[in-house]
């Protein structure tokens, strides 16, 4: 494969459009696509013929309009390029068709919003994320609408929030002399993931269900020993990975950086940063492709953020700025930042932001399985904070203390051998602890969970930048010096956010009660973290901004609880008919074993001694009964609750059933120590962690 000719093969980028479209029909298209002016709907029918012909050079014999609703996947209807002409077909698809579809928006979650019988539903063409050839397929990345206007995916509010953040980032650029067409926000979301043998997996009741093991004891080796991570590719892992990357290549999807990760059987991929529109949608590809290719090699891609118990969870790293289409980056500090007064106002702002409206921040990043995640494993904790470094750190303190900053050249490293290479040195470390860290001209966002759809997160963190730039542009285009002016507001806001702000150990035992001291928020699930959602202030910012209406925002924050409810249930089920139809009865063959080899060794003698197998039969007969108990009080307080009333549920869920699930999972895994392999009724964590070579 030669890269060059292969990148990209499958989609109708700038490119393709430049040869195959006329060329006022293109400069229109990309005028759009670069600038964000309206689509002319004129040129639909020259682009959507192009499209087409292009589309079926690749084999395709259908389209269809590619979306995302709130069920967490993506969404697609197919349609023929057929169309009767007399006796005969032709293949056609037409300026409207591209345009936009017409799917059932009474079948996917709405929040409430839409009733079965409100079934009409609008698909709509987004001609700033290229279209592509999957199989025999023309995927056009779409938005979804209801009939009366209400958002009913993922990717409009996105569009929208990037929308506000440019109209709002341009405002703060003028003041500073700095004109351009266009702001964008960039994403380069890394993918953690896990890879197990297909064979192993599919004896996993609990894994095909849920996507996590919900019983396992621990091996005897995890990663302990720290060679894992970076460590030298299987010769199976590295075949996938070159399969996948020479897939995720062909969709023009820059994948760049692969490894193993922490844990055994954890990998990492890391694609090149886009705008985030096109970011999101080619990670929620990437995924798709991640577990296609795993099944061409025997192996199932693992992309739940905690498949395994005692080992890290998998997250996604959200590597999120700013820039101009003349290349400006609004988060690059240059090299004397403490001179920058530009990017000293958009860093305060930043600050101000995710200070101000932490709660949705952290409230973006929830779900029952990043639940288990955070707070361990190189994981960040569920409090909000912000890293800054030792050279901004040094800078924000000097603002807030009224005192010089002392600038400080960047170091060159060495390791003092002559034949070493002097290297240059980052100004600041990396901490892995933070959930939002200065990472040079970024900010890493290392909440999300590893299945996560990147539009969350990426639609409240545009938005809420853009109401404090909002925010600053009304203050700042009334005063006569913008350097004086900006330095002062700059000053303010840093003193009265300076509590985000924490450049130590998060996972440090001071670090909770001193963020309760400072006032930080800390729901540590999502039963707790979504609420504030309703908040008047969080759904203001989101009305303000134009990304979401007053009924939108409620709508989005109840299918969020909805969906919590029904996972913790569906987990809560699976793990009762473990237990009950599996492990219950292997333990009590097992034990009945054992007493009949004490009853036959009593038969040849007395005196043969049986303490061994009477010590076993006594704790797993004893563990089992409490395991029985347990099981009881679990499916009793599953019955008390009223699913369909997500706030009290979803409570129950957090403080109730999870925490009893947890009580039977220790009972059992307890017991699995302690019974034959031959009666266990399901493969070891050995067997899934270790059976990749």
């Amino acid at each position: 494969m030669y890269l060059p000719d292969k990148f990209g093969e499958n989609v109708f980028n700038d490119d393709v459009q430049k040869e195959r479209l006329p060329k006022d029909i293109y400069k229109a298209l990309r005028a759009t696509i670069e600038s964000g002016s309206r689509l002319d709907v004129s040129i639909a029918g020259s682009v959507a013929s192009a499209m087409k012909n292009w589309a079926m050079s690749k084999v395709a014999t259908h389209y269809t309009h590619w979306f995302q609703p709130f069920t967490g996947l993506t969404a697609e209807k197919h349609d023929s390029f057929i169309e009767p002409e007399g006796d005969h077909v032709i293949m056609r698809l037409t300026g409207k068709s591209l345009i936009v579809g017409e799917p059932d928006a009474s079948s996917f979650p709405s929040g409430g919003s839409r009733a079965t019988y409100m079934a009409r539903g609008y698909t709509a063409w987004d001609p700033t994320s290229p279209a592509f050839v999957k199989g025999t397929t023309l995927y056009i990345p779409s938005i979804f609408v209801s009939y009366t206007g209400e958002t009913l995916d993922k990717k409009s509010p996105l569009l929208k929030s990037m929308r506000a953040l440019d109209t709002q980032a341009k405002r703060i650029l003028k003041l500073f002399g700095i004109e351009c067409k266009k702001v964008s926000t960039t994403v380069g979301p890394e993918q953690e993931y896990f890879l197990v043998d297909e064979e192993v997996y599919e004896k996993r009741k609990d894994l095909r269900l849920t996507g996590r093991t919900l019983f396992g004891a621990p091996a005897t080796r995890g990663q302990e020993l720290e060679d894992h991570y970076f460590g030298v590719l299987k010769p199976r892992v590295e075949e996938y990975m070159r399969d996948l990357d020479e897939t995720l290549w062909s969709y023009g999807i820059p994948s760049k950086t692969r490894h193993n990760e922490v844990a055994p059987a954890q990998h990492e991929m890391a694609p090149v940063f886009s705008t985030t529109n096109v970011a999101v949608d080619t990670n929620m590809l990437t995924m798709e492709l991640m577990r296609k290719v795993a099944k061409k090699h025997g192996l199932v891609c693992l992309l739940h953020e905690k498949p395994f118990e005692g080992i890290n969870g998998s997250g996604k790293h959200n590597n999120w700025s700013m820039s101009t289409d003349t290349g400006f980056n609004l988060l690059d500090p240059g090299d004397e930042p403490e001179n920058n007064t530009l990017f000293k106002l958009v860093l305060a702002a930043v600050i101000k932001a995710v200070d101000d409206y932490q709660g949705i921040l952290r409230a973006s990043v929830a779900s029952a399985g990043n639940d288990h995640r955070l707070g361990a494993n190189e994981a960040p904790p569920a409090i909000i904070s912000v890293y800054l470094g030792d050279q901004l750190g040094a800078l924000v303190d000097s603002i807030v203390k009224g005192v010089d900053y002392v600038h400080v050249e960047p170091e060159k490293g060495s390791i003092d051998v002559p034949e070493s290479p002097i290297f240059p040195k980052d100004a600041t470390d990396r901490n892995r602890t933070s959930p939002f860290a200065f990472t040079g001209n970024k900010f890493e966002f290392r909440m999300l969970g590893s299945q996560f759809n990147v539009a969350d997160p990426n639609i409240v963190l545009n938005t809420i930048v853009a109401e404090v730039f909002e925010e600053f542009a009304d203050e700042l285009e009334a005063a006569k010096d913008i350097e004086k002016a900006a330095a002062a507001l700059t000053e303010k806001t840093l003193k009265a956010h300076q509590r985000i702000i924490f450049n130590l150990d998060g996972y440090g035992p001071d670090w909770e009660p001193k963020a309760e001291k400072r006032g930080l928020l800390n729901n540590k699930n999502t039963a707790d973290a979504v609420p504030v959602f309703f908040e008047k202030k969080n759904i203001d910012v989101f009305v303000n901004q134009g990304v979401y209406t007053e009924a939108e925002a409620i709508a989005r924050a109840d299918i969020q609880l909805e969906n919590y409810v029904k996972t913790i249930n569906i987990e809560a089920l699976t793990m009762l008919q473990m237990a009950k139809q599996d492990i219950l009865p292997a333990v009590s063959d097992f034990v009945a074993e054992l007493c009949g080899n004490v009853a036959a060794k009593k038969a040849v003698s007395e005196s043969i001694p049986c303490e061994t197998e009477k010590t076993l039969i006594t704790k797993l007969s004893t563990l089992n009964d409490r395991f029985s108990t347990e099981i009881a009080k679990l499916e009793m307080e599953l019955s008390k609750i009223d699913k369909e009333d997500v706030k009290p549920a979803s409570q129950a869920m957090a403080h109730v059933i999870v925490p009893q699930m947890a009580v039977i999972r220790a009972i059992a895994d307890e017991m699995e120590t302690m019974t034959s392999a031959d009666y266990w009724p399901y493969p070891s964590y050995f067997d899934l962690l270790y059976s990749v070579n």
